[in-house]
C-alpha cells in the first residue's frame, strides 16, 4: 500500500524527463557540526560523512562516502541540471573542503534560494516539504552528525536518502 507522500509523488511527477536531459537531485550529510569547526565561516572543514544523488537517467539514488567523493563530484559535473536544497551555501561549500572546483558554474537549480525569493525569507525543508507534500525528514543534520559519532552510516544513509527524496518530489510538484 502506498503511503500519502507516494500517491502525492505519483500525481505530480512529471511523465517523463527528456532522454536527452540529465537531471540530478543532491544532498550531503556532515561528519561535523558548524560549532566544532569553529563556526559557520568554516563550512569546508565540516567534511563529508555522505553524500546522495538521485539520477533520472537511471531513477536511482546513488550514495557517496568520503572517500569516494571524487566520484560524487565528478558525478555532479554530468548533470544538465542539478538540483539542492541550499547546496550554493552549504553542500557546496562542504565540497570546496576536497576541491577547487566552482560549482556556481554548473547549471543549478537551489529551491532554497528560489523560496527565498519569492516568500522574502528562509523556510527549512522540512517545513516546505510538510506543507507542500505531506511528508517529513527523518532528522536533522545534528542528529546526522551523532549518528556519525555512532558509526551508524546505515542510518545516515536512509536519512540522506529521504532527503534527496523530498527534495526530487518537491521539484516534481513544483513541475
Amino acid at each position: 500500500m502506498k503511503s500519502k507522500q507516494e500517491k502525492t509523488v505519483e500525481q505530480y511527477k512529471p511523465r517523463k524527463i527528456p532522454d536527452d536531459k540529465r537531471i540530478l537531485v543532491f544532498d550531503l550529510e556532515t561528519q561535523h557540526s558548524a560549532e566544532e569547526v569553529g563556526g559557520w565561516s568554516n563550512i569546508r572543514q565540516m567534511r563529508l560523512a555522505l553524500g546522495g544523488v538521485f539520477d533520472s537517467r537511471d531513477g536511482e539514488i546513488h550514495v557517496y562516502d568520503e572517500a569516494h567523493v571524487e566520484d560524487l563530484i565528478s558525478h555532479l559535473r554530468s548533470g544538465d541540471l542539478i538540483i539542492g536544497y541550499n547546496q550554493m551555501r552549504f553542500d557546496y561549500e562542504v565540497l570546496r573542503g576536497y576541491t577547487f572546483d566552482n560549482f556556481t558554474e554548473l547549471p543549478n537549480l537551489d529551491m532554497l534560494l528560489e523560496v527565498q525569493k519569492q516568500l522574502g525569507f528562509r523556510l527549512k525543508l522540512d517545513t516546505l516539504a510538510r506543507a507542500t507534500l505531506d511528508a517529513k525528514k527523518l532528522a536533522d543534520g545534528l542528529q546526522s552528525i551523532a549518528w556519525w559519532k555512532e558509526g551508524r552510516l546505515d542510518l545516515i544513509e536512509e536519512y540522506c536518502k529521504k532527503d534527496v527524496e523530498i527534495t526530487r518530489d518537491l521539484f516534481f510538484f513544483a513541475l
